[in-house]
């Protein structure tokens, strides 16, 4: 592995090194500059003390990565709105009528009761402020939808909160049930931490803002999409259409959605690494004979970074499209260049500059898979292809296809696995079908876009294209009805992971060096990830009991030996819904049983009363209350009564109840537990 030597991916590893050490443990405060002074200072000195010789000291390299490694620390906290002295969240009060005004920065795709936005917050009670935040319209008969840049003036306060689909300004809450998506921290990696939960009558003036670059990408791309609008091609085809030319995915239906998801298709309704590849292919190979002119490899170079960054306002500057463009821009730009270029440095190199831009970006899940496919596919490609000499171009084509694909897979499998907790079977067949017909499909694309816009789209090419993406669409359905294939709720933990990793690099090292060292390397790595098996599966037998939230129901849970009972008052089959179904795959329970919730039971020499809305309770001591379905019942004298040591308070119940409870339980010094706020409550 000789591109380990580069200097820039040892810089990169040691900057992401630093990102990923202040996520897991921030100071508090960090002079940033001033470290940055101090590391510059010290190896300035021992470059200056060592100039004269042939090759500098170990010093001096140990001293530059510890730079880089402060200077990812240091980037990374200043994301945080404690170290921005003009942030909002300094200067709201909660519980207090406040006066917003904010621009829409990226519309987030819409449900059935609201629609979703991500808004840069720039005045607060008449202060000029700054930072991100998620603003919530609750849709009414009359709703609107805002755009990119739209100004709003919002009265927000939390006085009418529990009436309506009101509140201030407020944290954005964790997930309320174990092994539940994080949202908040998904948010917070995006650089929002708080949200507005408001209704239209809430917003006292709409105006138009500066245009700007993400502004400018939404007009065009609503444009389009009112042009591709009145073409004979059908919704469904066109909501296809939509994701792979502009990066547009909220006209896809939830069905379609998940069909691509279990054909392992989903990279292709994403705008990311892979079309922009292909684009560069293509865009490499129609300019290519430019080489032959004077300065033609310059003028290659500076017309694939107009047509590949054109591409990326055209698909809405995205996160996605962005790291890609950036990715294939250095390899753009390395092709200046007279000599050969190392794809690992350029690689690392733009890995590097992407995260010195945003430090948030290496917990972004299209990051890591980005960054993971075309690493592998760098690094173990070229000896794949090498297994097998194909005659033909068709069979050269598909051998290509298949070791690109494999390579990918092996590199993004674990992650995927620990993210998704799913893996589609027959990802092989699917690519093999779609890759080589992509570039078609993309090229194809941006035609029917072109002509589309300026009006000269003949029927017979939008309804031959409309045919094409229908003909995806049902091999895609074939695909995902092969349920046998489709491997769902697949339990992944970290360290699983990490493990994983662990083993397949050995393998590799291994299959190209074969040296005792890397069958060493191997063997402990197969050691690590069995021995983290054992232990996960001995943890999952660990006996639990859960109070789960969801709203309107009352849901507990029971896990011993493996098996999770379900206690429950209704006949629902809970284990394929939430919260359950995420519970079983988090904590690898694979017995499933259940039974009717009983009014009192024993759990640990604790007794545990569950109070509906009869509000019938004995007079006997109780240790636990679980109230549930709104009680009308007087919990100060019930609390004199029974005398319990906990109360909890389930998604069943009205939230003016349960403000009221937590009053009383806070005058009478008793513990509360409101699920809906404090997350499901587990007694171990």
């Amino acid at each position: 592995m000789k591109f380990i030597n580069f200097a820039v991916v040892k810089l990169a590893v040691c900057l992401a090194g630093g990102i990923f050490i202040a996520a897991i443990f921030p100071a508090k405060s960090f002079p940033l500059l001033k470290c940055l002074v101090i590391c510059v200072s010290i190896l300035f000195l021992v470059w200056f003390l060592e100039r004269r010789k042939l090759q500098q000291g170990i010093l001096f390299g140990v001293l530059t990565y510890i730079t880089f490694f402060v200077l990812g620390y240091g980037s990374y906290l200043l994301q945080d709105p404690a170290y921005q002295n003009k942030h909002y969240s300094h200067f709201y009060t909660e519980n207090k009528t406040s006066i917003v005004q904010l621009k829409i920065r990226e519309v987030l795709k819409p449900n059935q009761r609201q629609h979703k936005y991500i808004a840069e917050l720039f005045q607060l009670n008449s202060k000029d402020v700054h930072g991100k935040i998620l603003v919530t319209i609750h849709k009414e008969q009359t709703s609107l939808s805002y755009k990119v840049d739209d100004v709003l003036l919002i009265s927000c306060s939390t006085a009418e909160v529990y009436g309506g689909p009101w509140s201030g300004i407020e944290t954005v809450t964790g997930p309320t049930n174990p092994y539940q998506f994080d949202y908040k921290k998904y948010l917070k990696y995006l650089g929002v931490y708080h949200q507005i939960r408001i209704s239209e009558k809430r917003i006292l003036q709409r105006s138009k803002g500066q245009t700007s670059l993400r502004g400018f990408s939404e007009n065009i791309r609503n444009h389009i999409i009112q042009k591709l609008a009145i073409t004979p091609i059908e919704k469904a085809q066109r909501a296809i259409i939509q994701a792979l030319i502009l990066g547009q995915r909220k006209d896809i239906s939830k069905e379609m959605y998940g069909e691509y998801a279990a054909a392992g298709a989903l990279h292709i309704l994403a705008v990311s690494g892979l079309h922009i590849g292909i684009l560069y292919l293509i865009l490499s190979w129609l300019l290519k004979p430019l080489r032959y002119v004077k300065f033609g490899r310059q003028t290659i170079s500076v017309l694939l970074l107009l047509f590949l960054w054109a591409f990326a306002i055209l698909a809405g500057l995205s996160p996605s499209v962005v790291r890609a463009v950036t990715m294939f821009s250095f390899f753009a730009l390395a092709g200046m260049l007279d000599r050969p270029t190392n794809s690992f440095n350029t690689l690392f190199l733009s890995f590097f500059v992407l995260l010195v831009f945003n430090p948030n970006w290496l917990f972004h899940v299209g990051f890591q898979l980005s960054y993971l496919a075309v690493f592998f596919i760098l690094w173990i490609q070229p000896g794949l292809y090498k297994l097998y000499i194909p005659k033909f171009y068709l069979d050269q084509l598909l051998w290509g296809i298949i070791t690109v694909t494999l390579a990918a897979q092996i590199g993004i499998a674990p992650l995927s696995l620990y993210y998704f907790h799913q893996f589609p079977g027959l990802f092989f067949i699917t690519n093999l079908v779609i890759l080589p017909f992509l570039a078609i499909l993309l090229a194809g694309g941006l035609l029917v876009v072109f002509l589309a816009i300026i009006d000269l789209l003949p029927n017979s090419l939008a309804l031959g294209y409309d045919w094409l993406i229908k003909q995806l669409n049902e091999f895609i359905h074939w695909i995902a009805q092969q349920e046998s294939f489709v491997f769902t709720d697949i339990s992944f933990s970290l360290s699983t992971m990490i493990a994983s990793y662990t083993l397949i690099i050995g393998l590799i090292l291994w299959w190209k060096l074969r040296t005792y060292k890397a069958f060493l390397y191997v063997l402990a790595g197969f050691i690590v990830l069995f021995s983290i098996r054992i232990w996960e599966n001995k943890s999952s037998s660990k006996e639990q009991l859960v109070v789960f939230h969801r709203s309107r129901t009352t849901l507990l849970g029971y896990q011993n030996d493996g098996t999770l009972t379900l206690l429950q008052n209704d006949t629902i089959n809970y284990f394929n819904r939430f919260p359950v179904r995420d519970y079983l795959v988090g904590s690898q329970v694979t017995g499933l049983t259940s039974v009717v919730l009983p009014r009192v039971f024993r759990y640990r020499n604790k007794t545990v009363l569950l109070l509906d809305s009869l509000g019938v309770y004995p007079s006997e001591n109780i240790d636990v209350i679980l109230l549930t379905n709104s009680p009308k019942v007087h919990l100060e004298r019930l609390i004199d009564t029974i005398q319990p040591i906990l109360i909890i308070a389930d998604g069943s119940n009205y939230k003016s109840y349960v403000n009221r409870w937590d009053t009383t339980c806070t005058k009478k010094n008793i513990p509360f537990h409101y699920t809906g706020e404090k997350g499901a409550y587990i007694f171990e």
